[in-house]
């Protein structure tokens, strides 16, 4: 057998090792076809039912464009700014603006840290009669209040500063928010804690506010979503609380730590 040329064994060679196997293109992701428990992890998931916020900015990091109306909202912020309830107000002021407005119903208010001032209310676009607010002096109470709350027809929304609340107890009023917005408002220091809620926010700033998503149906938001300033009109109203003015006109509702006990909720697996 006679031995190969140099130039027939470099073509032998060459012959003998195949082309780099072309990859499959990737195919796209048929969103319609995955279950609303399912998302890209690249992507936002899809929010079967969801309320806009009022804020563009935010409602380009949302699941669906809004606030969900299946589930908990969470919103944290540290120990002062959860005892005057402002910063609250700020952020969700077009929301309930724009629910108010679409259908009639009231807004629930429980064991909010001051009772609505009435000319701010009114700056913002919302009426104040249509406002119940609930106070209770056990955590108890406060829970079953806002458990009753969401369980009642006319309620459009639940606003709950539930700062003592605990992760079963959210569990349960996370399966009770069935096509109603339910935010409920804590501790900064609880961002450190599991919690059923799909959709937490890290509230910080004053008038400018600087909202940190800590949890929400898609990949992480890394930046933090800033908030435009108070209107002068509004800041103006604001400051003048300090001075005598006219009052809101919310239903107040004092409840009797002797309220009925929880019922049993079942939970979603």
């Amino acid at each position: 057998m006679s031995a190969l040329t140099p130039s027939a064994r470099q073509a032998s060679l060459f012959l003998s090792v195949a082309p780099p196997a072309t990859p499959a293109p990737a195919q796209a992701i048929d969103r319609s076809r995955l279950p609303a428990q399912v998302w890209p992890a690249h992507m936002l998931a899809q929010q079967a039912q969801a309320w806009p916020s009022g804020h563009t900015a935010l409602d380009a990091q949302l699941p669906g464009g809004g606030w969900p109306l299946d589930g908990l909202v969470e919103l944290l912020q540290d120990a002062q700014a959860l005892g005057t309830g402002a910063s609250v107000w700020q952020l969700l002021a077009p929301t309930l603006v724009s629910r108010m407005a679409d259908r009639p119903g009231v807004v629930v208010l429980v064991n909010a840290p001051h009772a609505p001032f009435g000319p701010a209310l009114r700056a913002r676009g919302i009426d104040s009669e249509r406002l119940i607010c609930v106070q209770a002096d056990s955590a108890q109470t406060r829970l079953w209040a806002a458990e009753q709350a969401l369980r009642c027809a006319d309620a459009l929304a639940v606003l709950a500063w539930l700062p003592q609340a605990r992760r079963m107890q959210l569990q349960r009023l996370n399966v009770l928010a069935k096509d109603k917005l339910l935010f409920v408002m804590r501790e900064a220091r609880a961002r450190y804690e599991a919690s059923p809620a799909p959709l937490r926010l890290l509230i910080q700033g004053g008038d400018r506010l600087e909202l940190q998503l800590l949890k929400r149906r898609g990949p992480p938001c890394i930046q933090p979503v800033a908030l435009t300033a108070l209107p002068e009109r509004l800041r103006a109203l604001l400051a003048s609380r300090r001075r005598p003015s006219e009052p809101a006109r919310p239903l107040a509702i004092a409840l009797p730590d002797t309220a009925l006990p929880l019922q049993t909720v079942p939970q979603e697996h």
